[in-house]
């Protein structure tokens, strides 16, 4: 895929995730949360949480729409970045961060984070991708691992308000 082309489905991609972020935000979670991702390769029903963590160079409070899955009562993203060869800047936060929440439609939970190792990994990817199937050509297309961070919730929190 040319520069060009690459750069223009980054730039609607993008564009979606604000519309979708201001959308789930300004409707308190009723909105957003099921999403059809058929378009890029994913399924119809689709369901995405809020990540709220700070930025680990910004110290600002950020808010990220992304897919995710349910395995056991913990809540699972992945941290593909469309395949991109550097780890999206959420991750990194994350590894930084005590203090991280997320919202699920219309609730939201201070929460804990770890990830997957050996078996327990393999088992977790094969669910993910069954939840986003584009998660394997994404994996495919970079060196580095795709990393995933299983959230649990600790306590409940107000829903996420504000735009990030």
């Amino acid at each position: 895929m040319s520069n060009a082309s690459s750069s223009e489905i980054a730039k609607a991609r993008r564009s979606w995730k604000d519309e979708h972020l201001s959308m789930y935000l300004r409707s308190k979670g009723t909105e957003g949360h099921i999403v059809d991702v058929s378009d890029i390769g994913g399924h119809k029903f689709t369901t995405t949480l809020l990540l709220q963590l700070v930025g680990r160079k910004s110290g600002a409070t950020r808010i990220n729409p992304l897919i995710y899955g349910d395995i056991g009562g913990e809540v699972v993203v992945v941290a593909s970045k469309g395949g991109a060869d550097q780890h999206p800047a959420w991750y990194l936060n994350i590894k930084g961060s005590q203090e991280i929440a997320f919202q699920i439609a219309t609730q939201a939970f201070r929460a804990t984070w770890r990830e997957p190792e050996g078996a327990e990994r393999d088992k977790v990817w094969e669910f993910m991708v069954g939840v986003f199937p584009p998660y394997k050509s994404y994996q495919a297309s970079t060196s580095r691992q795709i990393p995933l961070v299983m959230l649990s919730a600790r306590e409940p929190i107000a829903v996420f308000e504000g735009e990030s």
